[in-house]
């Protein structure tokens, strides 16, 4: 007898004891755990130490709280304008609600996967290639902004939806190399031709602007002999009218003078001919040199002359 109050004292005590550690339940951090009782929802327990009534109630699910990422495995897309590609990406999500995570779908990471692959075909679907492979952006923007929408009943964020790899066949991929190396050539040749036109016009100008300072120069030349010329002619024309009032005055020394100077210039342009190595005197040499001889007195009488006249013309004693 007293044996079998032992063992019932021991059933108690093991059953006190797998009551209370039923009972305790500690939620870690970054998760929560939803409780049924019965078999029906009541509530969901954070991250702590909470009791629940043993055998009554029992934890239904255990949700992750935290960003979670999730693989899209490669698929094959056709585009808009029939070309094959294959595509892979990554999601990622946070669940929010987790009585609604738990309850309102089944098998939460596998309706993401399937939902995001579904809409990835329908979105790269609607798109040219170059669209594909320049817009990337808009890809990833139009994709979290509808599996964000659809994931929203099951207490779900979508956070962030990535298109890691975009390959298409591997011809569309060289005739692309030849179209970039052909357009890189257009450019090339473009800004070449831009170039030597602009060398050429710059070479124009400036053989322009030669040209004008050139005829500016020549213009500036010939106005200084024709200015020259005519000084030179002025006072030629002076020398003269001053010979001619010497002799209408009567002075015979002028006429001497001038008749010896011609002789002087003749027999100097005689001299400095290349072509002449003996000059031949003409028989009016002697006359020359009675010329010169005039001019040997006028000179003396040069000095003993009066101050000139109004007229320029000295006045002989």
């Amino acid at each position: 007898m007293f044996e079998m109050s032992e063992i019932v004292v021991g059933l108690v005590g093991l059953l006190a004891v797998i009551f209370v550690f039923s009972a305790v339940v500690t939620v870690g951090q970054g998760f929560e755990y939803t409780v049924e009782r019965l078999g029906k929802y009541t509530k969901t327990l954070k991250p702590g130490l909470h009791i629940i009534v043993p055998f009554i109630e029992r934890i239904g699910s255990k949700m992750n709280m935290m960003e979670q990422v999730l693989d899209i495995p490669t698929q094959e897309v056709i585009t808009k304008d029939n070309a094959m590609v294959a595509a892979d990406g990554v999601v990622f999500f946070q669940v929010l609600d987790a009585a609604r995570s738990s309850y309102e779908v089944n098998n939460l990471t596998l309706a993401i996967l399937n939902l995001t692959m579904t809409n990835l075909r329908t979105v790269m679907g609607s798109m040219d290639l170059d669209e594909l492979l320049s817009k990337r952006d808009d890809i990833n923007a139009r994709l979290m902004n509808v599996v964000d929408e659809a994931t929203q009943p099951w207490g779900v964020k979508i956070t962030r939806i990535e298109i890691k790899d975009i390959a298409p066949p591997r011809d569309i991929v060289d005739a692309m190399a030849r179209q970039m190396k052909a357009e890189r050539d257009k450019r090339a040749s473009i800004l070449e031709a831009q170039g030597m036109r602009e060398a050429e016009i710059l070479r124009a100008e400036g053989e322009k602007k030669a040209a004008v300072l050139e005829a500016e120069g020549r213009k500036e030349a010939a106005f200084r002999d024709a200015e020259a010329r005519e000084r030179e002619a002025e006072a030629e024309a002076k020398a003269t009218e001053m010979v001619s009032n010497a002799i209408a005055a009567g002075d015979k020394q002028a006429i001497n003078y001038f008749v010896a100077q011609k002789y002087v210039e003749a027999l100097g342009s005689f001299a400095n001919s290349p072509n002449e190595k003996l000059v031949f005197m003409p028989m009016e040499a002697s006359s020359v040199i009675g010329s010169i001889g005039g001019i040997s007195e006028l000179f003396s009488e040069v000095k003993k002359t009066k101050p000139t006249s109004a007229s320029g013309i000295p006045n002989v004693e």
